[in-house]
């Protein structure tokens, strides 16, 4: 090869690889407050050469406590003109996204589900064959609920009259954030000289509850019994998928030393659509939850006897909470029911949807709950 090709070969090398370096990125990414994707892309990119430069961008984004991909993304070209370059979605999109999480909202504007990230960025400019990036950054940050979930039942510091409580609580908000939002149960004793937290954080669980899907949990009656001269911790975290998205604050609650254990719990049952032979025992108090997706004020209620040809044993209204509702129906002293019989409680709602549950009518189990 002449000499002068080959000297001028190693100069054009010299000048890519010197425009290469040129280029510089600035990510403009809060640490918290990040809700949908193209705000991932507000970027100010730096052509220090005095010739525009082809480049695209290429992100990388992780959980930041597993490292688990959750997402990677290639920008199209753009051409950076010398000086800054203030960049933002609309800017370098079409974003070909490739998702690496099967709860990932897919749409290009989509949200981002809670939780804490690392945004790996790489600007590769076209024409180096090598693929070597010009300029790299992380960023880590977190996508928060507006609302986390709120702790409702038993409240804090509250003294109990039966051994098995009931806990409940409020989902976090906005609900569209999640995809597969689920959520664990702590309960924890509270020893002396501890603050709730460090009971939560550093005492084995007396009780741990998770993949839950409803917005209520029993304490179970084969769990550790809880005992009337200790106090307890508890506390929930909200969940989309596997990725912790929030936590509520911890409360604590004790037991009456008078406290009833009753010869079993008495859950809240989720109503269901479909038909099944799923029977719940039942005494003086039906509890049962119902997600109100019509925003009614009131629906009919009816009782009809398993035993007896669905007979109407029983009906009226119950009033309603737009969303998830927990509800009780008294049915002690109606004189209608018939102990060890079969019943099925049916709802019907504006849209003629009949959503029900099947129980078994054992009045004396309960009593001491009420």
């Amino acid at each position: 090869m002449p000499r002068k090709i080959y000297a001028l070969l190693i100069c054009m090398g010299l000048f890519l690889t010197e425009t290469f370096a040129q280029v510089s990125m600035t990510v403009q990414l809060p640490p918290v407050g990040v809700l949908v994707k193209p705000q991932l892309w507000n970027l100010v990119l730096v052509n220090a050469g005095n010739r525009p430069a082809a480049v695209r961008v290429l992100l990388r984004l992780s959980d930041a406590g597993t490292t688990q991909p959750v997402l990677t993304a290639v920008t199209r070209t753009v051409v950076l003109t010398p000086g800054a370059n203030q960049l933002q979605e609309k800017d370098l999109a079409p974003v070909q996204y490739e998702y690496l999480v099967m709860t990932t909202d897919r749409r290009p504007e989509g949200l981002l589900s809670p939780g804490s990230y690392l945004a790996c960025y790489s600007v590769v400019l076209d024409g180096d064959k090598a693929g070597q990036p010009a300029t790299e950054d992380c960023i880590p940050f977190t996508v928060e609920p507006l609302s986390p979930p709120l702790l409702n039942m038993p409240t804090d510091a509250s003294v109990l009259e039966q051994r098995l409580p009931q806990f409940t609580w409020i989902p976090p908000a906005p609900l569209q954030l999640f995809t597969d939002l689920n959520y664990e149960l702590v309960v924890t004793e509270k020893r002396e000289g501890q603050s709730a937290a460090e009971a939560v954080q550093t005492n084995i669980p007396v009780y741990r509850a998770s993949a839950l899907r409803q917005i209520f949990a029993a304490y179970p009656s084969g769990g550790v019994p809880l005992d009337t001269g200790r106090t307890y911790a508890w506390t929930v975290k909200a969940y989309n998928g596997r990725q912790f998205a929030a936590q509520t604050e911890i409360w604590t609650f004790r037991l009456n030393s008078k406290a009833l254990m009753p010869a079993y719990n008495s859950p809240y049952v989720s109503l269901k659509r479909e038909v099944d032979g799923v029977v719940t025992n039942c005494g003086n108090v039906l509890r049962f939850a119902y997600t109100n997706e019509t925003a009614e004020a009131d629906t009919r209620y009816s009782i009809i006897s398993l035993d007896n040809g669905n007979r109407e044993i029983m009906s009226g209204t119950i009033t309603l909470q737009p969303g998830n509702n927990l509800l009780e129906l008294k049915l002690r002293r109606s004189g209608k029911l018939k102990t060890g019989a079969y019943y099925a409680l049916i709802l019907q709602n504006s849209r003629d949807e009949r959503w029900r549950m099947n129980f078994t009518y054992n009045p004396e189990e309960n009593t001491a709950t009420e």
